[in-house]
């Protein structure tokens, strides 16, 4: 047997023909960007995830960065993140002029540490960017906490966490603005490129409106010098087709993680927790295996799909060397980078393929 780590085919087929009228219609409107799609997915994502606003942009990276601009986070200024998720969340950092700090994760939920992040925190400290990494909610309220007593800009990378909860909060609403990515691999994915902001915050989302919008809120009068970061109007109409499905979709996705943690009994594969506190999007199903590469050996002998999510921490890539951190660093991270595999989950899996999943992991 065969078994992808991913397959469109099952959630696409669903949809086809709603996608395809919604296609001719969007085309036949005869307009593409800023019009009543956006508008009404905008509305609709907002209203899924618990805050007033919904800004939609290009894609993920753009979001966190025009949250970090808008909310005056600059040049001299640093950001907390992770030391091991998608290089994303540093970039953001960079590009709004910051320097990113890095900071390990635990080693339950793989999200920022809470018990380390105070020591990081500089006179020069203005945000706190915890990733809901795989789609969990990790020990948020611990950091938010923290965030709270200096006074610091609380941000979500949740570009894997469209649906997950916490302590009955959607993902996107828990911090003073999130930041979305739509790629289509994600559990709410796009038929390309996209991403949103999400935000209580009345100014935050004004400024991010008119950054995306070539810094401006009136045609052709530019109040800020601003990108080409929009959601266009096809994606955005294909996106609400999606989110109506949404639920459905995370709860396939919930019962093949539940099939994996009940099946999976092998000593050697550490198995995901599951936060008492959090609502899992399983946007993937992450377990670690010190012996890595043989039981990447194991599943393509037996042909089942798999990822690795991510194989260098932040801190090692070469992309941030000056910032001068070393290997040794950030323990828990480095271990995560050598150990994580990512097993097929995605709506639609059959049963054969979940329990073939399950018997060849249990004979590794």
């Amino acid at each position: 047997m065969r078994v992808p780590f991913s397959d469109f085919s099952p959630m696409h087929g669903e949809i086809r023909n709603k996608m395809i009228d919604t296609f001719v219609k969007v085309y036949d409107a005869n307009w593409f960007i800023g019009g009543q799609y956006c508008d009404k997915f905008e509305k609709d994502f907002a209203r899924f995830c618990g805050t007033s606003h919904c800004i939609g942009c290009g894609n993920g990276l753009d979001a966190l960065h025009m949250i970090l601009l808008a909310a005056g986070i600059g040049k001299g200024d640093e950001v907390i993140v992770p030391a091991q998720t998608y290089i994303a969340t540093a970039l953001a950092v960079t590009y709004a002029g910051a320097n990113p700090v890095y900071v390990d994760i635990e080693s339950q939920y793989y999200s920022l540490d809470p018990m380390l992040v105070e020591a990081a925190i500089t006179p020069r400290t203005k945000a706190i960017i915890p990733v809901h990494l795989y789609g969990q909610v990790g020990r948020f309220d611990e950091i938010a906490a923290i965030a709270k007593q200096h006074n610091l800009l609380l941000l979500e990378d949740a570009a894997q966490a469209h649906g997950a909860s916490y302590k009955g909060c959607r993902a996107g609403s828990l911090g003073d603005a999130a930041g979305f990515s739509f790629y289509p691999g994600k559990n709410l994915g796009a038929l390309g490129d996209g991403g949103a902001v999400c935000t209580n915050s009345d100014s935050i989302a004004d400024m991010v409106r008119a950054l995306g919008n070539y810094g401006s809120h009136k045609k052709y009068m530019h109040e800020y010098k601003g990108f080409n970061s929009r959601l266009d109007e096809l994606q955005a109409a294909l996106l609400d087709i999606k989110l109506d499905c949404l639920e459905r979709w995370h709860e396939s996705r919930s019962r093949i993680a539940q099939r994996y943690l009940a099946g999976i009994k092998n000593p050697i594969i550490q198995l995901p927790a599951v936060n008492p506190d959090s609502v899992h999007a399983w946007h993937l199903f992450a377990v670690m295996a010190k012996d890595r590469p043989r039981l990447e050996e194991h599943l393509c002998k037996h042909g089942i799909g798999y990822q690795i999510h991510y194989p260098v921490a932040m801190h090692l890539h070469q992309a941030y060397r000056d910032l001068g951190y070393h290997k040794g660093d950030f323990p828990v991270a480095e271990r995560s980078a050598m150990q994580e595999l990512s097993l097929p989950i995605y709506y639609g899996m059959p049963d054969d393929q979940i329990d073939y999943v399950i018997n060849v992991l249990n004979g590794f």
